[in-house]
């Protein structure tokens, strides 16, 4: 015997979770971030290259890495020596330096590196990235360290093949939040490079 009641009540829980799952997916589009701007100097079949002005970024440097996202996240919540809210950014870079992981969290433009707050956190600092030329490919799916290495050396292999020199450790840029979906979020590998062309 079919027991409709069961069967409608499934039904509904069906229709809300497709309702939520648009509602997030809604939500990302509507929460933009303000991002760092660059200018594409070179396009390749898999890679650009692209022109970075000077940025400032708050950062954090650990072993782990496994709480300087939250640091870096209470920095801009109000948790700086000001108490100011800031923005949030994209990308969220994580690069490798003498054995210890070091997380970006860039800062809106409107700051300059004697503008923006102090941290109340001393493990975490103000820095300046230089300008620069960085080679970058683009993939989606999980940020995974995985996922981040193969692209990396996907990139690499191609900055070979076409004799570009390659300046930095690779560095690891993500975009969205963890509600996208794997297939539609935004990951990057950089290098700084030697562009003189």
């Amino acid at each position: 015997m079919i027991d409709y009641g069961e069967m409608i009540q499934m039904n509904w829980k069906k229709i809300l979770i497709k309702y939520l799952l648009l509602f997030f997916l809604m939500l990302q589009d509507v929460m933009a971030y303000e991002e760092a701007a660059y200018k594409i100097v070179y396009e390749g079949d898999n890679f650009e290259i692209r022109f970075y002005d000077e940025r400032v970024v708050v950062q954090a440097q650990s072993n782990t890495g496994n709480n300087s996202f939250r640091k870096l996240f209470n920095y801009i919540s109000g948790k700086n020596q000001v108490e100011e809210k800031i923005e949030m950014t994209t990308p969220v870079t994580e690069l490798l330096e003498n054995n210890e992981t070091i997380m970006q969290f860039y800062l809106p433009s409107r700051f300059d590196a004697k503008s923006a707050p102090l941290p109340a956190d001393n493990s975490l600092e103000i820095a300046t990235i230089d300008a620069g030329y960085f080679a970058v490919i683009q993939y989606s799916g999980f940020a995974s360290n995985k996922n981040f290495n193969k692209h990396a050396q996907i990139l690499k292999s191609s900055l070979d093949l076409k004799g570009i020199k390659i300046l930095s450790q690779p560095i690891k840029a993500t975009y969205d939040g963890p509600f996208t979906l794997p297939q539609l979020r935004r990951n990057e590998a950089m290098f700084l490079v030697n562009w003189n062309k």
